[in-house]
């Protein structure tokens, strides 16, 4: 199913709910490289691996939403891409952040611990934390 309009704006209903709750620009962001994937390939799970790989390059998860990244590029191993590719993935943790971006937001999430987490530790727990908060938000 088509993620855009005719008109190329992101049809809200059909996006994943995380991204629904997200900004416009994720939401176009997800929709369009998703539409773009299913036009080329006619595989809907593989277009939306695309589609959240496109994402991971501009926004990160944060709690049960996506937010801009500072900075463009992947966000893990996985999310550099490739049709066979089957590296580790974060769920959206911008893995290559810097520590004091991690903590910033596991403070922002109240993880607790925090402050004597490593870096793959801060990445590890943001992960759960964000998966606590999908899980939540999705029960309302």
């Amino acid at each position: 199913m088509p993620k855009t309009d005719k008109s190329g704006k992101a049809r809200k209903d059909e996006l994943p709910s995380t991204i629904q709750r997200s900004g416009k620009k994720a939401q176009q962001t997800f929709a369009k490289a998703h539409d773009s994937a299913e036009e080329s390939y006619h595989d809907e799970e593989r277009a939306h691996r695309v589609a959240y790989s496109a994402l991971k390059h501009t926004h990160e998860k944060v709690g049960d939403h996506w937010e801009p990244k500072e900075g463009k590029g992947p966000s893990d191993e996985q999310a550099k891409g490739g049709k066979t590719t089957r590296r580790e993935t974060h769920g959206g943790v911008d893995a290559n952040a810097s520590k004091q971006h991690l903590y910033d937001l596991a403070k922002k999430l109240d993880v607790p611990g925090r402050s004597h987490m490593t870096k793959g530790e801060l990445v590890e727990a943001l992960e759960k934390a964000n998966t606590k908060k999908t899980a939540q938000s999705r029960k309302k």
